[in-house]
């Protein structure tokens, strides 16, 4: 067996191993199915708000300031949802298009780290507020999604990526 050793600039680490190994290869796509996963999921989370007209209106049934109103007293940070109160449309359209843009940027790995990072703060923001109450905690799922978006956050998109694709434009130009 004959070992090749790989630059930094060929994989991002020293590694040594047979060329083109399976594992090498599917370590380096480790993530790909969770940033389709999330970056789908928020993409349709997006449209669905945007889509209906019910979500985005200040009451009513399957209204954001119902939901509020409803998740008020139950919520870890009463003073946020206070705060998403004062206009809940605004804030309907403010997490629909934050949604929207935190999963087509994950999609298609533009500006991953940072749209993985808007995907965290509201996966978070959803915890202490709308599941905040659920019990026991791992039936809330803003949890877990909280929780999915870590690993992007660190690691960010450096596969099947724009911003792959615009690293190794920056690194040829003299």
């Amino acid at each position: 067996m004959t070992h090749t050793y790989r630059t930094t600039a060929d994989y991002g680490t020293l590694d040594v191993g047979r060329r083109g190994g399976w594992r090498e290869r599917a370590s380096h796509y480790a993530l790909l199915p969770l940033r389709l996963f999330l970056g789908v999921t928020f993409i349709y989370a997006g449209i669905d708000k945007l889509t209906d007209s019910q979500f985005l209106a200040a009451s009513g049934q399957g209204s954001i300031g119902d939901l509020m109103r409803s998740v008020r007293d139950t919520s870890a940070v009463p003073a946020l949802v206070d705060l998403a109160l004062k206009n809940s449309e605004g804030f309907g359209y403010a997490i629909a298009l934050g949604e929207l843009a935190v999963g087509i940027g994950t999609l298609v790995g533009l500006l991953a780290r940072l749209a993985a990072l808007g995907g965290a703060l509201i996966s978070l923001s959803l915890w202490l507020t709308v599941s905040w109450q659920t019990e026991p905690y791992y039936y809330g799922n803003d949890l877990a999604y909280l929780m999915a978006w870590l690993p992007l956050v660190l690691a960010g998109a450096s596969y099947l990526s724009l911003d792959a694709l615009l690293a190794n434009r920056r690194r040829r130009m003299p």
